[in-house]
């Protein structure tokens, strides 16, 4: 069976084959719900790129001659836990995206699913430059916005894209999610529900990590509300099942009628304080788990930005970009709700 073409994509879409070259690259002279519809189109005929011969085109373009070789990428975990790839509550989704766009796109992923925090710089470069790889996605940053040491090496030498979070020292292409329009999201949705107290609860460190932005969204939303209904975020610190005494009289004081957060530990508080709460409490999750489906909260698409990355990687690479050459730019995935078993009436 023949493989489908440009020319396939072209008359499935009424446009020019040089116009869906244009837009499978991503060129900005093609308006993105065009991008989007010959991406779409790409996907219903499984149509899949020569990464080779798209990564020598670029070099043409640039008056190279090519560097030969395969078309691989790497996909570095930073996090700390080896098993993060599989069992992590968010890093997953965002394996997954890359793996499905880099074999669309027809690159090769090479997945580092050991932590490389640990590795010596230099080495952890001739590695990735032994097995011929192009640029790195970088996953798993959880608790700082500054890359790790042994990082540094392969930034100054290779295209390299981080996702999830912005990072500080130094600044990266990122991929992640619209964390203030999910937190205006959130928020946005309660108050559809008739919530007229709802409330931020929310680890103190996760918001610095993503510089403030669900309290910005959070804060935003509020304006919605009467000033006697602007109830403060509360910040914690760590995962403990009991509630700490400054939650419990922030509680007291405030009563909200819906909750926001990323984790679960909320709702281990409230059961441990069920005697001083209603029973008709909403609990709003900032990122969905498929485990906990008794949430209603906000799907973050995690695995669209994980393709998000690869595309801006793949732009890098064939701009012949380092992650240190490139200006610092970003690729926001939005939001979308999705209802809870049971929301509280």
């Amino acid at each position: 069976m023949k493989s489908p073409t440009l020319s396939d994509i072209a008359a499935l879409t009424g446009l020019t084959k040089s116009a869906v070259s244009l837009a499978l690259r991503h060129d900005p002279r093609i308006p993105t719900v065009t991008r989007r519809r010959v991406e779409e189109a790409a996907v219903q005929l499984g149509y899949k790129r020569n990464a080779v011969v798209a990564h020598l085109m670029s070099e043409l373009r640039k008056g190279g001659h090519g560097q030969g070789g395969g078309a691989g990428i790497a996909l570095l975990n930073l996090n700390e836990n080896p098993d993060a790839f599989h069992s992590h509550p968010t890093i997953p989704a965002y394996v997954q995206g890359c793996r499905l766009r880099a074999e669309a796109l027809g690159y090769l992923l090479d997945e580092f699913p050991e932590p490389v925090i640990g590795m010596e710089g230099k080495r952890l470069l001739r590695i990735l430059q032994a097995r011929g790889l192009r640029g790195c996605i970088l996953t798993g940053l959880m608790r700082s916005n500054r890359i790790p040491s042994p990082i540094l090496p392969v930034i100054s030498k290779l295209p390299c894209v981080i996702t999830g979070v912005r990072t500080l020292e130094p600044q990266l292409p990122f991929a992640c999610a619209d964390h203030h329009a999910v937190a205006q999201l959130a928020l946005a949705k309660a108050l559809e529900r008739g919530r007229r107290r709802p409330a931020l609860v929310l680890d103190a460190e996760i918001d610095e990590l993503v510089q403030g932005r669900f309290t910005a969204g959070f804060l935003i939303g509020q304006r919605e509300l009467s000033a006697r209904n602007r109830i403060p975020p509360f910040y914690h610190h760590g995962s403990s099942k009991t509630p700490s005494n400054s939650f419990v009289t922030w509680w007291n004081r405030y009563q909200p009628d819906a909750i926001i957060s990323l984790f679960h530990t909320v709702e281990d508080w409230l059961k441990t304080m069920r005697d001083s709460i209603p029973e008709k409490t909403a609990l709003i999750q900032l990122e969905v788990r498929q485990r906990r489906n008794e949430w209603a909260g906000v799907n973050q698409h995690n695995d669209r930005t994980g393709a998000a990355a690869v595309d801006l990687l793949i732009q890098m690479i064939h701009a012949g970009e380092t992650a240190l050459t490139a200006q610092p730019r970003a690729m926001l995935i939005e939001p979308s709700w999705e209802e809870s078993v049971i929301f509280p009436q």
